[in-house]
């Protein structure tokens, strides 16, 4: 009772009014002095959904600008991908374990909704954890773990594997879809008709990578980076730590989110990766194309826990493009917000998405459309 206890303190702590109210006039005051308007990536979904949520744009000046970046998973997933999840289920000898906001994301043809509607077993989960469950209630069946997330859930799927080789469980395969975060703000930062000033950093990627992973930004591409908590009081601190920056003529990457961020991040959850995984040289992020290194592959020794590998003959190989009239890929490039898009909030809705960025609970456009009428 008393932990329950504390974790409201905590929340009501960074989500007080008042204390809003105060950055945003501490932010106005620091904001005058800015040369010029300031545009802030977010690059992490949550931190799109805190700002959109608590009205956050509305409390600032306007020469500072949200701009939304490619930090969701299920929204960078190319279709192929989603082809090959929905390939894996249809084998009769598979059931497709994955987590729950893959189920509406659009293939080229079809959704995991539709093949499980279909006949498909696929299951969706909280925690990788479950597939040992359900691999030894159905020990006639090959379960195939998707995984999905940045390196926040990359640790889970490593930590299953660890489990599944020594517990010596037969019937549970991976499917990796595991990528990370620099590689893309890299692709983001090269490309010259960039409108970036600055990057907020996601919170929980930093809790395992550490901060260390954005020093590129300051030191060669001179853009600062604080990486914020999830609350709105930390969004609006984040934001006064970088126009701080800007004015004191300063570029560096600041943790704004201290009471859980080092700068080494979780070494025993970065070993557990290396253990398991090794880079990809290329991976295509929906919407933004190939990036090469900027994913997870297991390495060969473990190829035998391998879907790719073993399903190899059943699964598609054609690249798939998105919807014509979707927006998404300049979205996640930060070039376009959601209202841009002809057909947000019109044929494409959370219950007829077209394009990924209405689908997952971290997308922008979820984002604007669940909370667009405070804009």
């Amino acid at each position: 009772m008393n932990n329950d206890l504390k974790l409201k303190d905590l929340y009501t702590k960074f989500r007080d009014p008042n204390t809003i109210k105060s950055y945003a006039k501490l932010i106005t005051q620091e904001a005058l002095k800015l040369p010029s308007e300031l545009n802030i990536m977010e690059v992490c979904g949550g931190h799109t959904h805190t700002i959109m949520k608590y009205g956050l744009k509305q409390l600032l000046p306007k020469n500072i600008n949200f701009i939304h970046g490619p930090g969701c998973p299920v929204c960078v997933m190319p279709k192929e991908r989603i082809d090959h999840a929905i390939a894996l289920a249809n084998q009769s000898d598979v059931i497709l374990v994955t987590l729950g906001d893959m189920i509406k994301v659009p293939g080229s043809c079809e959704t995991l909704q539709d093949a499980r509607a279909n006949g498909a077993d696929v299951r969706f989960v909280y925690s990788p954890m479950d597939c040992i469950k359900i691999a030894n209630e159905n020990k006639d069946k090959t379960i195939i773990f998707f995984s999905i997330g940045f390196e926040t859930t990359t640790p889970m799927t490593s930590a299953l594997i660890n489990q599944v080789i020594n517990k010596d469980i037969k019937n549970i395969l991976f499917h990796i879809n595991h990528i990370t975060v620099p590689e893309p703000m890299r692709v983001l930062l090269d490309d010259d008709t960039n409108k970036i000033d600055a990057f907020i950093g996601p919170a929980h990627v930093s809790v395992i990578s550490g901060s260390k992973i954005y020093d590129e930004f300051p030191l060669k591409y001179k853009k600062p980076v604080v990486v914020s908590g999830f609350e709105p009081v930390d969004v609006m601190q984040s934001v006064l730590m970088i126009i701080k920056q800007i004015n004191q003529n300063r570029c560096e990457v600041e943790v704004e989110y201290s009471r859980s961020v080092t700068k080494d991040g979780n070494i025993t959850a970065q070993k557990l990766n290396d253990k398991f995984f090794e880079k990809r040289d290329h991976f295509r992020w929906r919407g933004i194309g190939d990036i090469p290194n900027s994913s997870f592959k297991l390495k060969d020794e473990f190829k035998y826990l391998d879907a790719e590998v073993i399903y190899a003959k059943f699964l598609p190989t054609k690249k798939i493009d998105d919807h014509k009239l979707c927006i998404c890929g300049d979205i996640l490039k930060g070039k376009a917000n959601p209202k841009d898009c002809k057909v947000f909030g019109k044929t494409c809705t959370p219950s007829n998405p077209l394009g990924s960025c209405m689908v997952s609970s971290e997308g922008a456009c979820a984002a604007y459309y669940k909370y667009g009428d405070i804009l």
